[in-house]
Protein backbone atom coordinates (compact mmCIF):
# COMPACT_ATOMS: atom_id res chain seq x y z
CA UNK A 1 0.00 0.00 0.00
CA UNK A 2 2.78 2.43 0.91
CA UNK A 3 4.48 1.82 -2.45
CA UNK A 4 1.33 3.01 -4.21
CA UNK A 5 0.60 5.92 -1.88
CA UNK A 6 3.03 6.77 0.93
CA UNK A 7 0.60 7.97 3.56
CA UNK A 8 -2.65 9.80 2.95
CA UNK A 9 -5.85 11.23 4.34
CA UNK A 10 -9.19 10.07 2.94
CA UNK A 11 -12.88 10.66 3.55
CA UNK A 12 -12.39 14.28 4.60
CA UNK A 13 -9.53 13.30 6.92
CA UNK A 14 -11.66 10.72 8.74
CA UNK A 15 -9.08 8.12 7.72
CA UNK A 16 -5.36 8.76 8.10
CA UNK A 17 -2.80 6.25 6.84
CA UNK A 18 0.66 7.02 8.17
CA UNK A 19 3.53 7.55 5.71
CA UNK A 20 6.63 5.40 6.00
CA UNK A 21 8.79 8.28 7.28
CA UNK A 22 8.15 11.38 9.35
CA UNK A 23 8.30 14.88 7.93
CA UNK A 24 7.65 18.28 9.41
CA UNK A 25 3.95 17.86 8.61
CA UNK A 26 3.47 14.16 9.39
CA UNK A 27 4.45 11.44 11.84
CA UNK A 28 5.74 8.38 10.01
CA UNK A 29 5.15 4.71 10.78
CA UNK A 30 8.48 4.17 12.47
CA UNK A 31 8.10 7.13 14.82
CA UNK A 32 4.40 6.47 15.46
CA UNK A 33 5.25 2.96 16.60
CA UNK A 34 8.08 4.02 18.94
CA UNK A 35 7.35 2.85 22.48
CA UNK A 36 8.43 6.17 23.97
CA UNK A 37 6.00 8.23 21.86
CA UNK A 38 2.77 6.82 23.38
CA UNK A 39 2.72 3.01 23.24
CA UNK A 40 4.48 2.38 26.55
CA UNK A 41 1.68 4.36 28.27
CA UNK A 42 -0.59 1.38 27.50
CA UNK A 43 1.50 -0.91 29.74
CA UNK A 44 1.57 -3.89 27.38
CA UNK A 45 -1.87 -3.47 25.79
CA UNK A 46 -0.25 -2.33 22.52
CA UNK A 47 2.42 -5.05 22.55
CA UNK A 48 3.11 -6.77 19.23
CA UNK A 49 1.08 -4.30 17.17
CA UNK A 50 2.19 -2.31 14.14
CA UNK A 51 -0.10 0.71 13.98
CA UNK A 52 -0.51 1.97 10.42
CA UNK A 53 -3.68 4.09 10.28
CA UNK A 54 -6.25 5.85 12.45
CA UNK A 55 -9.84 6.99 12.34
CA UNK A 56 -11.01 10.55 13.06
CA UNK A 57 -11.16 9.80 16.80
CA UNK A 58 -7.62 8.41 16.92
CA UNK A 59 -8.86 4.83 16.98
CA UNK A 60 -6.01 2.80 15.57
CA UNK A 61 -5.76 0.19 12.84
CA UNK A 62 -2.91 -2.23 13.40
CA UNK A 63 -1.32 -5.45 12.23
CA UNK A 64 -0.73 -8.12 14.85
CA UNK A 65 0.11 -11.75 14.15
CA UNK A 66 -0.29 -11.02 10.41
CA UNK A 67 -3.95 -9.97 10.80
CA UNK A 68 -5.54 -6.51 10.89
CA UNK A 69 -7.26 -5.26 14.04
CA UNK A 70 -8.83 -2.13 15.42
CA UNK A 71 -7.32 -0.83 18.66
CA UNK A 72 -9.63 1.16 20.91
CA UNK A 73 -7.50 3.86 22.58
CA UNK A 74 -9.93 4.20 25.51
CA UNK A 75 -9.87 0.51 26.45
CA UNK A 76 -6.79 -0.93 24.76
CA UNK A 77 -9.04 -3.59 23.23
CA UNK A 78 -8.10 -5.23 19.94
CA UNK A 79 -10.91 -6.34 17.64
CA UNK A 80 -10.26 -8.48 14.58
CA UNK A 81 -11.10 -6.70 11.33
CA UNK A 82 -9.46 -8.54 8.41
CA UNK A 83 -6.92 -11.16 7.40
CA UNK A 84 -4.75 -8.68 5.48
CA UNK A 85 -4.46 -5.10 4.16
CA UNK A 86 -6.64 -5.89 1.16
CA UNK A 87 -9.36 -7.15 3.48
CA UNK A 88 -8.91 -4.04 5.63
CA UNK A 89 -9.38 -1.80 2.59
CA UNK A 90 -12.54 -3.69 1.61
CA UNK A 91 -13.88 -3.35 5.17
CA UNK A 92 -13.16 0.40 5.16
CA UNK A 93 -14.93 0.86 1.82
CA UNK A 94 -17.97 -1.17 2.84
CA UNK A 95 -18.39 0.36 6.34
CA UNK A 96 -16.49 3.67 6.18
CA UNK A 97 -19.03 5.63 8.22
CA UNK A 98 -18.58 3.41 11.27
CA UNK A 99 -14.92 2.45 10.84
CA UNK A 100 -13.62 5.99 10.21
CA UNK A 101 -16.17 8.28 11.88
CA UNK A 102 -16.75 10.00 8.54
CA UNK A 103 -20.16 11.56 9.32
CA UNK A 104 -18.77 13.42 12.35
CA UNK A 105 -15.57 14.36 10.53
CA UNK A 106 -17.72 15.90 7.79
CA UNK A 107 -19.98 17.75 10.26
CA UNK A 108 -17.00 19.01 12.29
CA UNK A 109 -15.28 20.40 9.23
CA UNK A 110 -18.44 22.08 7.95
CA UNK A 111 -18.61 23.93 11.28
CA UNK A 112 -14.91 24.41 12.11
CA UNK A 113 -12.85 24.03 8.96
CA UNK A 114 -10.39 21.37 7.84
CA UNK A 115 -8.81 19.04 10.40
CA UNK A 116 -5.10 19.90 10.69
CA UNK A 117 -2.40 17.24 10.36
CA UNK A 118 -1.45 15.60 13.67
CA UNK A 119 -4.90 16.36 15.12
CA UNK A 120 -7.89 14.10 15.82
CA UNK A 121 -11.31 14.60 17.39
CA UNK A 122 -11.51 13.32 20.96
CA UNK A 123 -14.56 12.98 23.16
CA UNK A 124 -14.99 15.35 26.09
CA UNK A 125 -16.79 12.53 27.87
CA UNK A 126 -15.03 9.30 26.85
CA UNK A 127 -17.10 7.02 24.64
CA UNK A 128 -16.37 4.13 27.00
CA UNK A 129 -18.01 6.15 29.80
CA UNK A 130 -21.16 6.85 27.81
CA UNK A 131 -19.98 9.89 25.88
CA UNK A 132 -22.06 10.40 22.78
CA UNK A 133 -20.90 10.40 19.19
CA UNK A 134 -22.08 13.99 18.63
CA UNK A 135 -20.28 17.23 17.74
CA UNK A 136 -20.90 18.81 21.15
CA UNK A 137 -18.93 15.97 22.78
CA UNK A 138 -15.85 16.45 20.56
CA UNK A 139 -12.76 18.63 20.73
CA UNK A 140 -9.63 18.92 18.60
CA UNK A 141 -6.57 17.26 20.16
CA UNK A 142 -2.96 16.57 19.33
CA UNK A 143 -2.69 12.90 18.29
CA UNK A 144 0.11 12.04 20.71
CA UNK A 145 -1.46 13.81 23.69
CA UNK A 146 -4.77 12.11 22.87
CA UNK A 147 -3.23 8.64 22.85
CA UNK A 148 -1.38 9.26 26.12
CA UNK A 149 -4.47 10.65 27.83
CA UNK A 150 -6.62 7.71 26.78
CA UNK A 151 -3.92 5.23 27.80
CA UNK A 152 -4.47 6.51 31.33
CA UNK A 153 -8.18 5.70 31.00
CA UNK A 154 -7.50 2.26 29.47
CA UNK A 155 -5.16 1.32 32.29
CA UNK A 156 -7.67 2.36 34.95
CA UNK A 157 -10.54 0.33 33.51
CA UNK A 158 -8.78 -2.70 31.98
CA UNK A 159 -9.66 -5.05 34.83
CA UNK A 160 -13.10 -3.68 35.66
CA UNK A 161 -16.26 -5.63 34.79
CA UNK A 162 -18.71 -4.14 32.28
CA UNK A 163 -21.34 -1.84 33.75
CA UNK A 164 -19.44 -0.87 36.90
CA UNK A 165 -19.39 2.82 37.82
CA UNK A 166 -16.10 4.46 36.89
CA UNK A 167 -14.27 7.19 38.75
CA UNK A 168 -11.33 8.43 36.68
CA UNK A 169 -8.10 9.63 38.19
CA UNK A 170 -6.88 12.26 35.70
CA UNK A 171 -3.11 12.60 35.69
CA UNK A 172 -1.32 15.32 33.75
Amino acid sequence: MLRERNGFYALESALHVFPSRSSQQEIGLEDWNENTLWRNEYKGLAEGCLFFAEDVFGGQFCIKDERVYTFDPETGALDYLADDIEGWAKAIISDYEVLTGYPLAHQWQERNGQLPAKKRLLPKIPFVAGGEFVLDNLYLSDVIDGMRFRANIANQIKDLPDGVQIKFNIVD
